[in-house]
């Protein structure tokens, strides 16, 4: 592996990460409690919390495989939070700027989009069939989001 490769492995999973787990931490906080500020307060978490915790997953399972130099491997750890750091963060505009109802629907549209175009580029890149790729990606990422938004009715029904 080199450089490059290791840089591309903490992108795509810095991406994918930063965009499926934004999402439908978003999309539960805002079934459970409506609350524009846990929303945000939430979306902040994941981009400081969650950013760490990845970047470390990629730095111990790159360790494990011993195949790796000590700089592939902290170049994918590296890549892989700032790429789920920028994106998560990408997710406050819309909070800032609009209602939180608009704001949810408005990250939805960003969120699928982005996992859309990338996953589309990158299977084109690997000589796969690109709408294949991009649907798989896109209906783990909506599956996702209607498992949250449901336990967050759920939570809200139960618990308040």
């Amino acid at each position: 592996m080199d450089k490059n490769h290791s840089f591309k492995v903490g992108f795509s999973f810095g991406l994918t990460s930063g965009i499926i787990t934004t999402l439908g931490l978003m999309v539960g906080l805002n079934s459970g409690t409506k609350s524009k500020l846990a929303v945000i307060g939430g979306v902040l978490t994941i981009a400081i919390a969650d950013s760490f915790s990845d970047a470390l997953g990629i730095h111990i399972s790159e360790e494990s495989e011993n195949k790796h130099t000590t700089k592939e491997i902290w170049v994918a750890a590296l890549s892989a939070f700032f790429s789920k750091f920028v994106f998560a963060l990408t997710f406050i505009v819309p909070l800032l700027l609009c209602t939180l109802q608009t704001a949810i629907l408005v990250s939805i549209a960003w969120g699928l989009s982005m996992l859309g175009i990338f996953s589309y580029f990158m299977a084109r890149k690997q000589n796969t069939n690109p709408w294949k790729a991009a649907a798989e990606h896109l209906i783990i990422a909506l599956v996702v989001i209607c498992l949250t938004h449901y336990a967050g009715d759920w939570i809200a029904k139960v618990f308040v």
